[in-house]
């Protein structure tokens, strides 16, 4: 009997121009892949080495003319230490029930993701979305993945992350909030709570997506350190390249 290998022919495309979501007078582009197949979830592992992210069921890279503003990014989690300011918040949470779920859809998570973009995101494409376009964005993954619920002393769903378990750590693919309480800086609960998820794990790496040091929305990444940058010479610490990278935040 002859069996499929597991090796076969990827493809890679390049997306037309579009307005870019974070500058007003860029263009993006971006390189694109499918993950299909039995190896889907080795082939994530790789391109996430390389800088890739998921969405649905493709992996995409920046691929912009004259930008390199998007930089990917992971917290070294052997390496962390909470600052006084995420010590706060982390006691500030410390009643909050996180619950690692199947990647189901629910009309629970729906209405906070929608309170969430209409409060935080008004202006951007995911405003408008359906229960049917935010169930094919969690349940539409070729890959191990889960969300993370995390619920207050009544039980309310206050806050998830759709999460992807990659060999070498954890890639938070996209989280959502209750807006009304930024007093919690849920934000910032969520990544410290996939470092310690990771730690406990025995995985090395929390992939926080892009940092744009221009962009107040992606900009607070620089706050987990260390962090390493994935750059044309490979994932490294600003002191280890020379690319106009942020140095570690100060304590607050």
């Amino acid at each position: 009997m002859k069996h499929e290998p597991l090796q076969r022919t990827r493809f890679f495309y390049v997306t037309t121009p579009l307005p870019c979501p974070y500058f007003a007078d860029r263009v993006e582009r971006r390189v694109v892949t499918e993950l299909v197949g039995r190896d889907a979830g080795l082939f994530h592992d790789a391109l996430s080495l390389a800088g890739f992210r998921r969405s649905h069921g493709i992996a995409y890279a920046p691929a912009c003319p004259n930008c390199s503003a998007c930089v990917p990014v992971r917290v070294v989690v052997d390496g962390f230490r909470r600052s006084r300011s995420q010590r706060r918040v982390w006691n500030a949470n410390a009643s909050l029930t996180a619950s690692p779920c199947p990647p189901l859809a629910t009309e629970e998570q729906y209405a906070l993701f929608s309170r969430y973009q209409s409060t935080r995101h008004g202006d951007g494409d995911m405003t408008n979305m359906d229960f049917a376009d935010y169930r094919a964005l969690v349940e539409d993954t070729p890959v191990e993945t889960m969300v993370i619920e995390f619920r207050d002393e009544e039980k309310k769903l206050i806050g998830a992350c759709l999460t992807d378990r990659l060999g070498d750590g954890l890639s938070a693919v996209y989280s959502f909030f209750e807006p009304g309480l930024a007093h919690r800086s849920l934000g910032t609960y969520v990544v410290l709570w996939l470092v310690e998820q990771a730690r406990a794990l025995e995985l090395p790496y929390v992939y926080l997506g892009f940092w744009i040091g221009d962009c107040d929305k992606m900009s607070y990444k620089s706050r987990f350190q260390p962090l390493e940058y994935f750059t044309q010479t490979g994932w490294g610490t600003p002191e280890e390249d020379a690319n106009g990278l942020p140095s570690p935040e100060k304590d607050e």
